[in-house]
């Protein structure tokens, strides 16, 4: 059962991203949604685009937005709204109608129409941007000519031969005054400079606090598993076992619980009177979440345990250890795009209704105690 738990979760979730041909494909309303590992849109007359997997290219034209994450990022086509973009490397070479939004570590845009927000290590700015831009980065090759107000925080920044900036140039620097800027992309009385703490646009991504952050998550996920596992191992292994034993049984129960508790908050709302209850049933939406999560993490960690051949935990070491082994795999399938927060959301339902029958026990549920 423990071998079939880490194909349900794994194989169901995981594994269609990492499948080099397999992806999945649904429109809506002239909407497209891509998903998987290597993908191509290329079908004309699409109106919003989102796309999630390692390689994303948008290779047609759409007329609504495009909403775009994955590690190579490409956006050839053009777009008639705004964008979106987070990844690796974010090449957005078609032209932009509205608003660009971009985040990564090698980044670039061509024309945008309206507003310009991009952040990365590496940024190149290309075109015309109609609106202001807002740009930080180690290294910027400027060659955007704006028709608004820019502010920028760079360390060094190559300024193309087509490189204007109609409104304010805002400088963020360690030592204002340190970067040159040409008379011909902007006059010096049109130059204001800062101090880089005054900065409050978007910044690169810190790869340090991002990977100190997800490692404290594991760690506080698995110190609340291994905490409860010595204060009541009896019902934290019944849940285990249920969990173990019945995942999709779990599952189904855990969605009706959450429903009714979310459902309950609306209609609380809806009654005037009992308005307020509606934070309370919230705050016991998501105080029962958590918690699900870190049963379904511990249960998780002693799947995967069991199915390399160990034995169930009994001792508070080899708990500590089966808590530790499933936070930290849980954590590392929810970082894959898109299907990871699917996983991520099975195992919340999982440990709610795990929860559920620990401590309720509906009737038309009920099982032999574990």
């Amino acid at each position: 059962m423990a071998r079939f738990l880490i194909i349900v979760f794994v194989g169901l979730f995981a594994m269609p991203v990492f499948a080099e041909d397999e992806s999945s494909y649904f429109g809506f309303g002239g909407d497209s949604f891509l998903a998987g590992r290597s993908l191509s849109h290329q079908a004309d007359g699409a109106d919003d685009l989102f796309m999630a997997g390692e390689t994303v290219a948008g290779r047609a034209d759409i007329t609504g937005s495009a909403h775009l994450a994955g590690r190579d990022v490409t956006m050839q086509g053009a777009v008639g709204g705004d964008v979106y973009a987070m990844g690796e490397e974010v090449a957005l070479t078609g032209d932009v109608g509205g608003d660009a939004t971009v985040i990564g570590r090698a980044v670039s845009a061509a024309g945008v129409g309206g507003d310009l927000r991009i952040a990365g290590s590496e940024v190149r700015l290309g075109g015309d941007v109609g609106g202001y831009a807002m740009v930080a980065g180690e290294d910027v090759a400027f060659g955007a000519a704006v028709a608004g107000d820019v502010s920028l925080a760079a360390q060094e920044v190559m300024w193309g031969e087509v490189a204007a900036i109609a409104g304010r140039l805002i400088v963020y620097e360690e030592e204002p005054g340190t970067l040159q800027v040409p008379e011909r992309v902007v006059p010096e009385d049109r130059i204001e400079r800062r101090k880089i703490e005054d900065w409050d646009g978007p910044r690169p991504p810190d790869w340090r606090r991002v990977i100190a952050g997800f490692l404290l998550g594991v760690i506080v996920v698995a110190g609340l598993a291994a905490l409860i596992a010595t204060l009541v191992p009896q019902h934290l292994a019944g849940m285990r076992r249920q969990i173990l034993a019945r995942p999709f049984h779990t599952l189904w129960l855990g969605f009706l619980t959450q429903s009714a508790v979310i459902g309950s908050a609306v209609l609380f709302a809806m009654t005037i009177i009992g308005l307020l209850l509606t934070p309370a049933m919230i705050l016991l939406a998501f105080v029962g979440g958590f918690a699900g999560y870190v049963v379904a993490a511990y249960a998780f960690g002693v799947g995967l345990l069991l199915a390399f051949g160990r034995g169930e935990p009994d001792s508070i070491g080899e708990r500590a250890m089966s808590a530790g082994v499933g936070a930290l795999a849980a954590g590392l399938v929810g970082l894959i795009p898109f299907l990871g927060w699917l996983f991520v959301l099975a195992l919340v339902l999982t440990g709610i209704g795990a929860i559920t029958l620990k401590v309720i026990r509906p009737v038309f549920f009920a099982d032999p105690p574990y």
